[in-house]
């Protein structure tokens, strides 16, 4: 759906590539140009990236670009949806979890023409009239919602569980086919769902430029497109080459006091207001038709034209077009009845195991992984394969030598789906002890894992991480961490304390600010409250809440490290298999081994007793961002003075404590039980009534 052009602006039609000198403008001057280039490139912006259709050359916009940038700094005029916020913003320290406006549902699916029928009967009988069906691809990229107030962008989240996910508003910004500001006549408030995606040549490009940078190239498109969008840095994400497709409108309203509510008669109403409104949908696939046959034949088509796309695609959508049907339809806990995915059939191939080999995850996860006579698998060429755990591989009756059937799961990750040939007697057995580190291995379940802990150097970038985010040490990030053992200045986690500004110095990257920054932040950790030191030294299952419990209630990590299985399932929150890991974690020579390094360079304050008990018997839930607080902060200061900050609002919730850009679902569940809302001056001020002062 083609757009206008902005009337009367100067850098549309036919733009100069030169420009008088900044310093020769009045300031009133400057900010009228800017906002004329702002309004030009938004268009430009859309015309190639959305419309595919660019106006002008690519020398002429990155002349409008740069002089907009020009003018924003000389006279500080930038504006939070400037398309100069498309390079990139301030490096984050963490992505904040978020909960949606509407909860996003997965989708029931099915890979055979009988299961559309069968979902399509299923919904005829609910209905009084027949229904009429949409079908468009089924995107295989990261899910997101996108949310616009007053037209501008003011918010993008993950899928994440479906009910809350990451903010990721500062990387969505620096995708280009998002547009920052609506077209024509959008609605107040409009929650949409998108999928971030990284096209098939430019997945390729930068593959090809990571191999030549000496870089390990992404798996896949999905995985490229899901780690881009989680970057840290804005900056990163802004230098890969992500799109967006947008596909359903979540919430929407034009009256200010209604805050959700479609507003949109059908699906394709959707589809149509949606591309009017400037954002990017794809039109060029995409059915309108009562016919399930059409709607098999349409997956089909697709199905045959998928390798000749620029994007990936696991299938086809049909959903019910008509939303008052949707609405007498309904959902399930996990879906909704009016869509359903018509999959395609995996893509599969036979081949050998050549090996097996079992790899430690940074969390120490055992997994084994088949290596395989490579073998092309839907364009791919695969030389692994995952064999899930040990169970699997007795199911399977899988060894080296015989020979599979290799597919790919969503079309992504390689596994092993049968054995097609036995050459073998028996299966693989699976190692009792760590192949890195020999530690035994503990199960859980299905999974094993290893018991090295802090003494496993396949875990030992994870464990980095892990401890410096929890003492709030800035500056080790994944890639920090990476660096730090590859170039093998840590090759145990007390080794962070013995750090010199020489040694960092010589690392690629780095100044004598920067080393000189980072260990005073690892001189400002070394005395950290007993809580924070056990949640991190990363004892599986152990999470802040629980390490608060355990401080409170051993005071030492002396006493800690020394109290039996019974004394620790005597704490609040851990049970038998909780106070097992504790227990085996403190028993394993080589953590204590580390832990007694550790300790050298590190004292932990003693607890009595916690903070207080000034909150005992409060229970809260937290919807919505705090300014200045995270929520695992809001959650500590409430549980270190006895009360309870709980996820989900129940009948024994005493308050729903509402910041920026709550989650509705939430609200409605707190109306439903009739538990009162407090904004957050509220809750501080609950709290200075209890005794409980907090710097604001």
């Amino acid at each position: 759906m083609s757009q206008q052009a902005p009337a009367d602006n100067p850098y549309v039609e036919d733009p100069p590539t030169e420009f008088e000198p900044v310093e020769s403008m009045s300031e009133a001057e400057a900010a009228e140009q800017a906002a004329q280039l702002r309004e030009a490139i938004r268009y430009h912006d859309y015309r190639y990236y959305v419309e595919n259709d660019p106006l002008v050359a690519d020398r002429t916009y990155d002349a409008l670009f740069s002089r907009l940038q020009a003018l924003e700094d000389a006279f500080d005029l930038q504006t939070p949806d400037s398309p100069t916020r498309r390079v990139g913003g301030e490096p984050l320290d963490e992505l904040e979890t978020v909960e949606h406006v509407v909860p996003m549902r997965s989708i029931q699916s099915g890979g055979e023409a009988s299961d559309l029928r069968a979902w399509v009967e299923r919904v005829r009988g609910r209905l009084d009239e027949p229904p009429t069906f949409t079908c468009e691809p089924k995107f295989d990229g990261l899910s997101v919602e996108l949310v616009y107030e007053g037209g501008r962008l003011t918010r993008a989240a993950t899928r994440g569980d479906g009910e809350t996910g990451e903010d990721v508003t500062a990387n969505v910004r620096t995708v280009r086919s998002v547009p920052q500001r609506l077209r024509n006549d959008y609605p107040d408030f409009l929650a949409v769902r998108g999928e971030v995606y990284m096209p098939r040549g430019a997945f390729q490009t930068l593959n090809r430029e990571r191999v030549e940078d000496g870089e390990d190239p992404f798996a896949n498109p999905r995985n490229a497109a899901a780690g881009s969008l989680r970057q840290l840095d804005p900056s990163v994400t802004a230098g890969r080459p992500l799109a967006c497709f947008c596909y359903d409108v979540l919430a929407t309203r034009r009256d200010p006091d209604a805050r959700t509510g479609n507003g949109f008669a059908t699906h394709e109403t959707e589809h149509r207001s949606l591309a009017a409104f400037g954002l990017r949908v794809e039109d060029e696939w995409y059915l309108v038709t009562d016919d399930v046959d059409e709607c098999i034949d349409f997956r089909d088509e697709m199905l045959d034209a998928r390798d000749e796309l620029d994007y990936e695609i696991d299938g086809v959508v049909v959903k019910v077009d008509d939303r008052e049907q949707c609405e007498t339809l309904g959902s399930t806990a996990r879906h909704p009845r009016w869509a359903f995915a018509y999959k395609f059939p995996a893509r599969a191939e036979t081949t050998t195991i050549t090996d097996v080999v079992v790899q430690v995850g940074r969390t120490g996860r055992l997994t084994p992984v088949a290596l395989l006579e490579p073998v092309d698998v839907g364009g791919v060429t695969v030389s692994r394969a995952s064999l899930h755990n040990a169970d699997e591989i007795v199911e399977l009756d899988a060894n080296v030598g015989d020979e599979v059937r290799v597919t790919r799961a969503g079309d992504v990750i390689p596994y092993v789906a049968e054995v097609v040939e036995k050459h073998t007697e028996g299966h693989f057995e699976f190692p009792e002890t760590c192949p890195v580190c020999g530690s035994p291995a503990e199960r859980d379940g299905p999974i094993h894992f290893c018991t090295g802990g802090l003494a496993c150097e396949a875990q030992l970038e994870r464990s980095l991480g892990h401890y410096t985010a929890v003492l709030d040490v800035e500056g080790v990030g994944p890639a920090v961490a990476e660096q730090l053992v590859e170039t093998e200045l840590v090759e145990r986690l007390p080794d962070l304390y013995e750090l010199e500004v020489d040694d960092l110095v010589g690392l690629e990257g780095w100044g004598e600010k920067r080393a000189s920054n980072l260990l005073a932040q690892l001189d400002a950790s070394r005395e950290p409250a007993l809580g924070d030191f056990v949640a991190a030294l990363g004892i599986h299952g152990v999470g802040p809440e629980t390490a608060r419990e355990l401080a409170r209630r051993f005071g030492t990590i002396e006493a800690l490290r020394d109290a039996d299985r019974e004394a620790l399932r005597a704490v609040e929150g851990v049970g038998p298999t909780l106070a097992e890991n504790v227990r085996e974690f403190f028993e394993n020579e080589r953590n204590r081994a580390v832990l007694e390094d550790l300790l050298s360079h590190v004292s932990p304050l003693e607890t009595e007793g916690g903070g207080g008990d000034e909150l005992d018997g409060l229970t809260v839930v937290f919807t919505g961002s705090v300014e200045g607080w995270t929520r695992d902060d809001l959650g500590a200061l409430v549980a270190d003075r006895g009360g309870s900050a709980t996820s989900s609002v129940s009948g024994n919730t005493d308050y729903l404590v509402v910041g920026e850009n709550p989650g509705q679902s939430k609200r409605d569940d707190a109306a439903a039980a009739a538990v009162p809302e407090l904004y957050p001056d509220e809750f501080f001020d609950l709290l200075a009534k209890r005794g409980v002062e907090v710097e604001r």
